[in-house]
């Protein structure tokens, strides 16, 4: 179990309110200025307001659910890969997922997102 102050620690939070759909706390453990991109560098959202509003949509979603596979943890380096269930415009279905975390002072302050191919379930 990381300590409750390492980088690992504060994505595990992340991963914790994410799944739980807890805006306000998945907000808390990213930096006020954080910014989130489609690896390599297509901005998806940077600042609060605009985290506020990408995963306030996503949580709307009812079968919203990262399960992890994998960490990686170099120095303030966090590397997850994840399988995401949710809902596409298409339906119903699943994604795997690498993300990349770089956290300062206990926050996540950028994050990479590369995702993988979409399967439609049912």
């Amino acid at each position: 179990m990381p300590s409750p102050s390492t980088p690992a620690a504060a994505v595990q939070r992340q991963l914790d309110a994410y799944n739980a759909r807890d805006l306000d706390g998945l907000l808390a453990i990213y930096a006020d200025d954080a910014e989130l991109f489609e690896h390599p560098a297509k901005l998806l959202a940077r600042g609060t307001a605009e985290l506020r509003q990408r995963f306030g949509l996503r949580f709307q979603e009812s079968n919203l659910h990262a399960t992890l596979v994998n960490r990686i943890v170099c120095g303030a380096t966090v590397i997850d890969h994840e399988r995401v269930t949710r809902t596409f415009p298409e339906g119903p279905g699943e994604i795997e997922v690498i993300m990349i975390y770089e956290v300062q002072d206990g926050r996540i302050a950028r994050a990479w997102t590369i995702p993988g191919a979409k399967k439609l379930l049912g």
